[in-house]
Parts: structure tokens; sequence; C-alpha cells
């Protein structure tokens, strides 16, 4: 660690880890954590797969040493703010109360270095079939974890042919017609609503697609997920933000996984 140093940062910004997970790359996390120093951490939810745990438990100690890192950046003065998700609802249920130092929160606006106003939440309630169509929502779920099981071990053979990582589920959302549509449904809708709130920006989480772009005057960011793509948002001390993807940055492929037994039935998976 020491030779690759320690990358000081504003302001962090991560989201859908999904811990409860085989397809959480909570390694690569923990790499993440041990390398930053923030005065400001943001979870923008999905961080704990509550949809996944209660079909099958699994919890290794990595996605418990992610937990206590979290905790410890916050005793240790870190600003934890923590924005539930849909896969971890169930922690909006206590909005406004603060644990261990993390204050948990439905949305939040934060300002940057320079001045800048962003709204800061996970996005799924602009998803119309998390909100309209859950049972679909699970089915979608069951099939993405699929997707991502087919993912591991592809890149297992290409780490193993010399290769870096890639994502088949990323290729998929930039070829799919109806993928596409949706993500631009997606950031259009999160967008609108922070121009309705009167901010600049937006930052959420929720479709595992890091981007960062201007939708009609409002800054649209997305800071990805760390289950594909392991990304990151980040504040420079002067209100700069960047998106880190750290797979790349580390030259470190996905970690290697044995296939995950994460796939349960589809009924089981809407239980």
């Amino acid at each position: 660690m020491s030779e690759f140093g320690i990358r000081r940062y504003r302001t962090v910004f991560i989201s859908d880890v999904h811990l409860g997970t085989k397809g959480c790359q909570a390694e690569l996390l923990l790499d993440f954590i041990r390398h930053i120093e923030c005065d400001h951490l943001f979870l923008v939810g999905d961080i704990i797969d509550g949809w996944k745990l209660k079909s099958g438990w699994h919890w290794p100690q990595s996605h418990n040493d992610v937990v206590q890192k979290v905790l410890r950046m916050a005793r240790k003065g870190v600003n934890v703010t923590y924005v539930p998700g849909n896969h971890d609802e169930g922690a909006r249920e206590f909005i406004g109360v603060h644990f261990g130092g993390v204050v948990v929160a439905r949305d939040v606006i934060h300002e940057t270095a320079d001045g800048k106003r962003f709204l800061v939440l996970h996005g799924d309630e602009f998803d119309g079939v998390v909100q309209h169509a859950r049972w679909l929502a699970f089915v979608g779920d069951y099939a993405y974890r699929t997707l991502i099981a087919v993912n591991t071990i592809f890149n297992r053979v290409r780490r193993r042919l010399g290769f870096g990582y890639w994502s088949l589920s990323a290729f998929l959302k930039t070829r799919v017609k109806n993928a596409l549509q949706f993500v631009e449904n997606f950031e259009a809708a999160v967008a609108d609503e922070a121009r309705r709130r009167g901010v600049d920006g937006v930052i959420c989480g929720h479709i595992h697609k890091a981007e960062m772009r201007d939708i009609d005057g409002i800054a649209y960011i997305n800071d990805g997920d760390w289950v594909e793509s392991c990304t990151a948002l980040v504040e420079h001390s002067d209100g700069r933000l960047e998106i880190l993807e750290w797979a790349k940055i580390r030259s470190w492929s996905a970690i290697d996984r044995t296939l995950p037994d994460m796939l349960p039935s589809p009924a089981a998976a809407a239980a």
C-alpha cells in the first residue's frame, strides 16, 4: 500500500456496494478505502443488499471489514452520511438518526468547495419498475445477479489470458435499446428533480452506470457501483468532481472468486 500512497479528497461518494451478495467486490472497496482520506463520505444507497439477505445469508469477513472501516472513519472525524436505497430501504425507518457517527438521511444537499450545490439521493424513486411493479424489480434483480455470475467466470478467463477486467452487463446496457431508453429516462427524471429543487446538479446511484454529463444546464453525476465497475465520485479540494475507476487505477482485475452459488429461484428472490 505504501508505494501507491494515500489520496486526499474533500468528499467521496460511493453507492451500490451490495454487501451481502457474492457479486460485491468488497476486497477492491477495502483497497480503495485504505488509500483515501476525506472530510466527507456519502454512502448513496444499496450499501447492504437486504433483498438478497432475505433469501440466503452471505456475509464473509471482507463485508464486515467494509462496515468496520466506514465506522472507523466516522470515529476519526469524517462526516459520514448514509442515504439508503431500495435494496437497503429498511434503513429509511431511521432517517435523522445517528449510528456510530453515521447520519441517516433521505437525501441531502451537498455544497462543493467552489460553491455549487448538489442534490444527493439514491434515485430508486425515479425508477418506475421499483415503484410500481415491485415483483418485476425482484425478477430483474435475479436476472442481474445471474449475469454477474457469468461475468465473473468470463473475467477469470480473461485475467488468466492476460487481459484486464471487462463488464458484460455494462456492455449490454450500451447496446440494448430498451436498456438505453431506461437509463436516459432515469437520468432525465433525476435531473428534473434537481432543477425543481433549484440546485446546480444531482449525484445519485441506483442504475450501476457511472456518468458525468450536463442535462439541459443540470450537472448529472452517477457514482456507479462496486459490483461491476468499482467506481467512486470524488471531490478535490478546489471543488472539482471526478469519477475514479478503481480497478483500472490499481491495474487490478476483478477479485478471483469461486462461481457464486448465490442464485435462488425467482420465487425465493421475491420472498
